[in-house]
């Protein structure tokens, strides 16, 4: 019988990242003056040899050894081919899916909180603030502060915050100090609180208070970190992809589909961005991010320059956006509830490299338990949304009669996220779709926004 897992030995492992800005054109993210930002601008928000990475041209960045050690607690990550799912679906396809739920935090999110950790401790910082959605990213975050002895404040998603209670205590258990946004602590939580006293927060509130909070720290010794969107977490994300090109040509296998979900873009990123490098050399792949209907960026949204945050802390950035005031509404896959994405990924989009698709929560959950069922692991409700679509393209290759490859990433696992899952077996799990009114609506905050260029690659 052919292999269920197809495994790495520890010295396999990537020591170089894979940085696509070596091969493709960006718009840069934009002052407040409408220039081009300059790395001192962002020095009170980032530590410096983190900002190097944000606009590094450089195709390969050395894994330091420091990060290497940490990240060896769990990688390299197996490939598994899912024989059950395959043999549920009666497809021709052949489905892998790179397992990152294996990891401490039970996410991808910690291959870039232990790098974001060891510059920060290299660079002399000793408190990191950040947000997070899900609470994936703040446990992931919690995790490296701890290995490198940094404080970790985390501003929580209030409607994660009240249906997750054990992603506190994991935080908790790590030394993380985690507390529910919008709060009265930052005038970006009490500004938010002022207009909605009952709001369910948001990732771009969150993401202002913990910026306020950085470069508010007199001591200069606090700076802030983001588990999604910029380009150098994207970066220490291509360890799956290039893990994952490894794997399969162990078996001589190459995928035709690639598939994600996205919400600001770090996993889809890690998996797809060095198979993009092949596709935009000539390879024929198909590459689908996966957002929830009720958050829909790259499937509705227009490529825009627009704040990555409420408070408008953060730079202009060319991506798809639903209006940095946009306030999604509370489905459980919290860690895809932002209302921009990636500009890499919004980029490859634009140019039509990538090929986003939505789907709604019922059909989430629906291919999440059947996932389960037949592969015996119990997904993240984000992860589900990959899913739905490895169902949707498994059905049609046996429609077609093809013996596709589809490759997704398996981004986290479900275990604190069993009170989605109650919701959905009683029923109570609706499909949101955002009307075109509510989109326009909430699109006028960019209005009068300089517009990004639709650059190409050369």
């Amino acid at each position: 019988m052919e292999q269920r897992k197809i495994l790495l030995r520890e010295d396999e492992i990537p020591r170089q990242w894979y940085n696509i800005l070596a091969d493709i054109a960006m718009n840069p993210p934009l002052g407040p003056d409408g220039n081009p930002i300059t790395p001192d601008q962002l020095a009170p928000v980032f530590p410096m040899n983190l900002i190097e990475q944000e606009v590094s041209q450089e195709r390969w960045i050395d894994i330091p050894d420091g990060v290497l050690d940490v990240l060896k607690i769990w990688r390299p990550a197996p490939l598994v081919r899912a024989r059950g799912l395959e043999k549920a679906l009666d497809t021709p396809a052949r489905i892998y899916f790179k397992n990152e739920s294996l990891s401490p935090p039970g996410s991808h999110k910690p291959n870039t909180a232990v790098a974001q950790a060891y510059y920060n401790k290299e660079f002399g910082i000793k408190k990191i603030t950040t947000e997070t959605g899900a609470g994936q990213w703040g446990s992931a975050l919690s995790f490296a502060c701890a290995h490198f002895g940094l404080e970790c404040k985390i501003y929580m998603v209030r409607i994660s915050f009240d249906q997750k209670p054990y992603r506190k205590s994991m935080m908790a258990a790590w030394g993380g100090n985690c507390v529910a946004s919008p709060s009265p602590n930052t005038k970006a939580g009490q500004t938010a609180l002022e207009r909605d006293p009952n709001t369910p927060g948001s990732l771009g509130i969150a993401i202002s208070e913990a910026i306020e909070e950085a470069v508010s720290d007199e001591s200069g010794q606090t700076r802030y970190s983001l588990g999604s969107v910029l380009n150098h977490v994207l970066l220490h994300q291509t360890i799956i992809g290039l893990e994952a090109k490894k794997q399969m040509e162990k078996i001589n296998e190459y995928p035709d589909i690639i598939i994600g979900c996205a919400g600001g873009g770090s996993n889809f990123a890690g998996l797809a961005l060095p198979f993009v490098h092949d596709k935009i050399n000539g390879k024929q792949i198909e590459i689908y991010p996966v957002e929830p209907a009720a958050c829909p960026t790259l499937t509705k949204a227009p490529f825009v320059y627009d704040h990555g945050d409420t408070a408008r802390y953060t730079p202009l950035l060319a991506m798809h956006s639903l209006g940095h005031a946009f306030v999604p509404p509370p489905i459980h896959s919290g860690g895809l509830r932002y209302h921009g994405m990636a500009p890499i990924v919004s980029q490859l989009v634009d140019e039509g490299i990538l090929e986003p698709k939505s789907v709604k929560q019922n059909q989430v959950f629906e291919a999440g338990v059947l996932t389960a069922r037949s592969e015996g692991i119990i997904p993240a409700p984000e992860t589900n949304h990959a899913l739905a679509t490895v169902v949707d393209e498994a059905r049609k290759a046996k429609e077609e009669g093809k013996e596709k490859v589809i490759l997704f990433n398996w981004s986290g696992h479900g275990l604190l996220d069993l009170t989605a899952y109650d919701n959905y077996f009683a029923g109570n799990i609706k499909d949101i779709d955002l009307s075109n009114e509510e989109i326009t609506n909430a699109e006028k905050v960019f209005a009068d926004f300089p517009k990004p260029a639709h650059v190409k690659h050369e």
